[in-house]
């Protein structure tokens, strides 16, 4: 480390600038500097913390000599006016671990407070953090502290008046032991503004129905933001300096290694809201270039306990799916892009069948609910748990239920598959835009076509959207955009439609919460047929169709019909 002599000083050996200059004035002796080295490593504190202790020199003397023999200005600070100080040029920890204070910018260049200016490497520091040249300036010690103690004070209060008083009964639990806060390790970043932040953080996501938490770092700003209804909000920028704190917090209630912000890590945590209730979230974390950005997806366990009423089938849709899942055999396979809220659904499935005298089992990557009576498996690739190891394993415990995550592969698809002709029930998941192209993919995938006409009961698509608030006003929308959009005239009979206008209630978006859109096809001889002469998803869709089931976009206009929802939203997440 490079450190600052004066003119006409030689290197005295291994100490810091300031105590080999000291030594070399005749300020201090070679006992009285080892006696202050001793000081300063028993109670890791900096040297010039120790010097002062001491009380081999006064602070007013160490500045005056400081300022002399570096030929920095000697400022008094005593009174200046925190509140005029540049506050988020340099982070909160370096100030105070180092003992430096930006005291004024002036076009490119910054003015440092600093009581021991030899520290080379600190102005080097902040410099590659600004930007900017940097000028010490010496202030006395104990001023320097009283401002350091002073910013520190205002950035706690700053960032108490986010937080607010209504989160009193809420805490934070690991999710896989159910330790708390007071946990070995937590103690390391108990910072508790921020602990408070983060807990009503949490508590304000949960009340806002959102889905997911992101907390993003970035060169001059830190932004939290909410997804609420599938639409991303900012909701806060606190401090960029609380931002490690902040990283550090999740991740050790989350039981992620807090020393390693290299690579991705994945976690689960818990926030106890009363004593009856408990949400669950699922932390991940990915290194960025300013810092690591962690995202949160709430997994809030009642969704699942509302019933198969509240997602949205429609009655016939909801008849035909009940009856598909309580066939004692066959497969039923949800398929939807990612965050259309599958989940949910086979969730809700599940609870239906989780009766005393049914057996089920799931493997899931990861689970995401807490389903009490049904034995759930994580999916671990590297420890060699892979699906098919998964439902192999499955086979051999007397199931009555299987729920796969995803059918991924092949190898997965036709155990999943054999599973469903051998007297099992098995509900999961593909990735496709509707109901016929599901089948193709299986068929793509290498899987027979005959077991698939055998095994599949029912497919059901669906799309998530953005449910009306009871804000939402009449609109006239002319014919021809309607024809265009999807409607048949004879389903306009003069019902009205509604556009989003927005209130209190649901924060000015116009929209409240979410509902489903649903295509469910079940498997009928004809569609087998289809299956087994190996033909494509437009002639599958059409002979459904024929059968009287509906697409998606015609499952979202009888949404918007019903004044549900508003037609630009099922234009928007039925458009493929």
């Amino acid at each position: 480390m490079s450190t600052i002599i004066p003119p006409g000083f030689t290197n005295l050996g291994s100490s810091s600038g300031l105590a080999r200059v000291l030594l070399h004035a005749n300020v201090v002796n070679d006992a009285q500097l080892d006696a202050i080295h001793r000081t300063s490593t028993s109670e890791k504190i900096p040297f010039v913390d120790a010097l002062i202790k001491s009380a081999v020199i006064s602070p007013e003397g160490l500045g005056e000599f400081c300022s002399k023999t570096f030929g920095y200005p000697l400022l008094d600070v005593s009174a200046i006016d925190i509140a005029a100080l540049p506050q988020k040029l340099i982070d909160q920890k370096l100030m105070a671990s180092q003992r430096v204070i930006v005291l004024s910018r002036r076009g490119d260049k910054i003015s440092l407070g600093m009581a021991d200016p030899t520290q080379q490497q600190v102005i080097d520091q902040i410099k590659f953090q600004t930007g900017l040249p940097v000028e010490p300036v010496v202030v006395l010690h104990p001023q320097l502290m009283e401002l350091i103690r002073q910013l520190s004070q205002s950035a706690e209060q700053n960032l108490s008046d986010l937080i607010g008083d209504d989160f009193e009964n809420v805490s934070l639990i690991n999710e896989d032991d159910g330790i708390g806060e007071s946990d070995s390790g937590a103690s390391e970043i108990d910072d508790a503004p921020v602990v408070r932040f983060l807990q009503k953080i949490l508590t304000d996501a949960i009340n806002v129905r959102a889905s997911d938490l992101h907390f993003e770092p970035f060169e001059k700003f830190y932004r939290i933001r909410f997804r609420v209804d599938g639409v991303l909000r900012d909701i806060a920028q606190p401090p960029l300096a609380i931002k490690e704190k902040l990283a550090s917090r999740i991740k050790v209630i989350s039981r992620l290694d807090i020393s390693e912000k290299r690579v991705p890590q994945d976690g689960r945590m818990k926030l106890q809201v009363s004593g009856t209730r408990s949400i669950d979230f699922r932390v991940s974390t990915l290194p960025t270039l300013f810092g690591e950005k962690i995202v949160m997806r709430i997994l809030d366990g009642s969704q699942a306990q509302l019933g198969i009423d509240a997602l949205g089938y429609e009655p016939d849709q909801k008849n035909l799916l009940l009856e598909a899942i309580q066939r004692p055999y066959g497969m039923v396979l949800v398929t939807d892009p990612t965050g259309s809220g599958k989940t949910v659904s086979l969730y809700t499935c599940l609870n239906i069948l989780n009766k005393p005298g049914i057996n089920i089992a799931t493997a899931e990557d990861p689970a995401e609910i807490n389903l009490p009576g049904v034995n759930q498996v994580n999916i671990n690739d590297r420890a060699g748990l892979t699906f098919p190891v998964a439902l192999r394993a499955f086979l051999r415990q007397d199931p009555d239920v299987i729920m796969v995550g995803e059918i991924r592969d092949l190898e997965t698809a036709d155990i999943a598959i054999k599973a469903a002709q051998t007297g099992h029930m098995v509900l999961s998941t593909l990735h496709t835009n509707d109901a016929p192209s599901t089948l193709t993919r299986l068929l793509n995938m290498g899987v027979a076509a005959f077991n698939i006409a055998a095994a599949v009961n029912l497919i059901t698509a669906q799309r998530l959207a953005r449910r009306l608030c009871s804000c939402k006003q009449p609109i006239d929308v002319p014919l021809d955009m309607l024809l265009n959009a999807g409607f048949h005239e004879s389903q306009l009979d003069g019902s009205p439609l509604y556009r989003a206008v927005g209130c209190e209630l649901c924060g000015g978006s116009g929209y409240k919460g979410r509902l489903g859109v649903y295509q469910v096809m079940p498997i009928t001889e004809a569609i087998e047929s289809i299956i087994l002469a190996h033909g494509t998803a437009l002639e599958i869709e059409a002979q459904a169709r024929r059968e009287g089931v509906r697409t998606l976009r015609e499952a979202g206009l009888l949404k918007v019909k019903q004044g549900f929802t508003t037609l630009e939203e099922i234009i928007s997440c039925t458009n493929h």
